[in-house]
C-alpha cells in the first residue's frame, strides 16, 4: 500500500514562524497547528519539503522593486507596524520571500502532476498591493505564483480560485487588466477589505476575466456549492485553464472569530473536490492543480480543514481522509443560513453562463 506522502509536494519552512506577530490573529500558532494535525496522518515536520526563497526578478513583476527593499529595510531595522493590521519583524521579509518561493514551488510540482502540491505559509498574501502590505499580507503568493507559470511556463490561461472570507484585492488588481489570468472569488462582503463588488468584472483585454460572487455573512456549505457548482464550473469549462491555483484561506470556517460564514471543514473538502473535478475533467489542465495558504484563525477548525482539502486534492484514492470531517466543535456554531440565489443568477447573467 503507498503511504500517505505519495504524490503529495507540501511545502513548509521553519522561517515562517518566525514572522513574529505577537498577539495578532495571524500568529504561529496557525501553522503550528496544520504541522502537529499532518504529523498525526504520517506526515511529521521533517518529511515536508523546504522552499527556496523566491526569484526578486520573478517578484518585482508582481511588487514595486522599491516597495520589495522597503519590506526588506524595515524588516533588517528590527520591524513595526505597516498599518493597524499588518506587523512586519525582525525576520518577516525572510518569511515572505520564502512564501513566495514556496508558491513557485508548488506550481513546478503541478507542473509535473504531482497531485497534492500546498504551499502551507504564512504571512498570507491575497491583500498585498503592488506598492504596499495590508490586511496580514506582505508580498502577494497566489499572484506570484500565477506570474511564474505565465513567465517561466510560458501559459496561457491560469485560473485562481479564491474561497477565503475576504476578497483578494491585490490578487484581483494585478491580473484585472489581463486575460491570461481568470481571477475567481467568492467572499463575504460587505466586509473587509471592502471590494469585490459583482460589478467588478475586470477592465481592457481583463474584462470578463474577474468574477466576483459576493455573498452576505451567514453562507453555508450548501451556498457555497451552489456558487462552485452553477457559476464556478461552467465558467472553468468555458476558460479551459491549464492551471488551477486555491487561494485557501479557512476563515469563511463557522468557527472563524473574524469571519461570519457557516463553512464547516466538510464544505471545504466538498469546495477542493470540485476544483480537483474540474482539473481533471478539463482536458488543458490535465489534473495540474496547486493550492497556497491564506487565512483562517480557528487553528483547530484551521488544521483540519487542511487536512480535508488535501484529502479532496488527493482524491480518489487520499489515504489522509479522516474517517469524520466534522469538526466536533461544529454542532455548537449556528448560524442563520442566508439564500444564495440572487447573487448566484445575477452572476451567471453578468458572465453569460
Amino acid at each position: 500500500m503507498d503511504s500517505p506522502a505519495d504524490n503529495l509536494a507540501l511545502y513548509y519552512h521553519p522561517a515562517f514562524l518566525l514572522h513574529d506577530t505577537d498577539y495578532h490573529p495571524e500568529s504561529p500558532a496557525r501553522l503550528r497547528a496544520i504541522l502537529a494535525a499532518l504529523a498525526s496522518y504520517g506526515m511529521p515536520e521533517s518529511s515536508l519539503l523546504r522552499p527556496e526563497p523566491v526569484d526578486l526578478d520573478l517578484l518585482g513583476q508582481v511588487h514595486d522593486p522599491r516597495y520589495i527593499r522597503t519590506i526588506e529595510q524595515v524588516a533588517s531595522n528590527g520591524g513595526g507596524m505597516w498599518d493597524l493590521e499588518t506587523v512586519i519583524s525582525e525576520h518577516s521579509y525572510e518569511a515572505a520571500v520564502l512564501g513566495a518561493g514556496a508558491a513557485c514551488a508548488v506550481v513546478d510540482a503541478a507542473m509535473r502532476r504531482v497531485r497534492v502540491p500546498f504551499a502551507l505559509v504564512r504571512p498570507p498574501g491575497h491583500h498585498a498591493l503592488y506598492r504596499s502590505a495590508m490586511g496580514f499580507c506582505l508580498f502577494n503568493n497566489v499572484a506570484v505564483a500565477a506570474q511564474h507559470a505565465v513567465r517561466n511556463y510560458g501559459l496561457e490561461r491560469v485560473l485562481i480560485v479564491d474561497w477565503d472570507v475576504h476578497h483578494g484585492n491585490g490578487t484581483q488588481d494585478y491580473f484585472y487588466p489581463r486575460s491570461d489570468v481568470l481571477f475567481f472569488s467568492t467572499h463575504q462582503y460587505p466586509f473587509y477589505p471592502g471590494t469585490g463588488a459583482i460589478e467588478q468584472t475586470g477592465r481592457g483585454d481583463g474584462s470578463g476575466y474577474t468574477v466576483n460572487v459576493p455573498l452576505h455573512a451567514g453562507a453555508d456549505d450548501a451556498g457555497y456549492r451552489r456558487v462552485f457548482e452553477q457559476v464556478l464550473v461552467p465558467l472553468a469549462r468555458r476558460y479551459r485553464p491549464q492551471l488551477i491555483l486555491i487561494s485557501a484561506g479557512y476563515d469563511a470556517h463557522i468557527g472563524d472569530p473574524l469571519g461570519g460564514m457557516s463553512v464547516t471543514t466538510a464544505g471545504f473538502s466538498e469546495l477542493a473536490r470540485i476544483v480537483r473535478q474540474l482539473s481533471d475533467e478539463i482536458e488543458d489542465c490535465g489534473g495540474r492543480l496547486a493550492a497556497i495558504l491564506e487565512g483562517g484563525y480557528n487553528t483547530e477548525a484551521l488544521a483540519q480543514s487542511v487536512i480535508a482539502t488535501i484529502a479532496a486534492m488527493q482524491a480518489p484514492s487520499s489515504q489522509l481522509a479522516p474517517a469524520d470531517t466534522t469538526d466536533p466543535q461544529e454542532q455548537h456554531w449556528h448560524r442563520r443560513a442566508v439564500d444564495v440565489t440572487r447573487v448566484v443568477e445575477q452572476a451567471k447573467q453578468i458572465h453569460g453562463l
